[in-house]
């Protein structure tokens, strides 16, 4: 296997943002416009992992796995008409997953976080 490489690393959280180690990128805690409505949140989240992406060289469209995590799962019909809008129909395989996120927002913070595999190799 090649060098594992590291990117967009928080030394405070002790947390790498997106992690390439082979043919595949890992991405985590993806999330953005936390406090606004759902819609812009998922909105936000892919708008942070297409930065990270973008990191590597990689667009949404590489993406073949993600794990989408809600505060309230009812929520998933919004998310799929985002990923129809954005990822150019080349969706990769998900789940979702309701939680309860330990944010200080609170129930009115964060409502959607989304952690990713995207392909990278030739």
């Amino acid at each position: 296997m090649s060098e594992i490489e590291r990117y967009d690393v928080s030394e405070e959280w002790a947390h790498s943002g997106i992690i390439k180690a082979g043919d595949f990128c890992f991405l985590s805690y993806c999330v953005g416009n936390i406090g606004g409505t759902i819609e812009d949140q998922i909105n936000g989240a892919f708008d942070q992992m297409e930065q990270r992406l973008a990191l590597v060289g990689l667009t949404l469209e590489n993406v073949v796995q993600m794990d989408c995590l809600f505060r309230d799962v009812w929520n998933i019909p919004v998310m799929e008409k985002i990923i129809k809008e954005r990822f150019g129909g080349k969706y990769p395989v998900r789940k979702s997953i309701q939680t309860e996120f330990a944010h200080a927002g609170g129930k009115e913070g964060l409502q959607f976080q989304a952690d990713a595999v995207a392909y990278c190799g030739k």
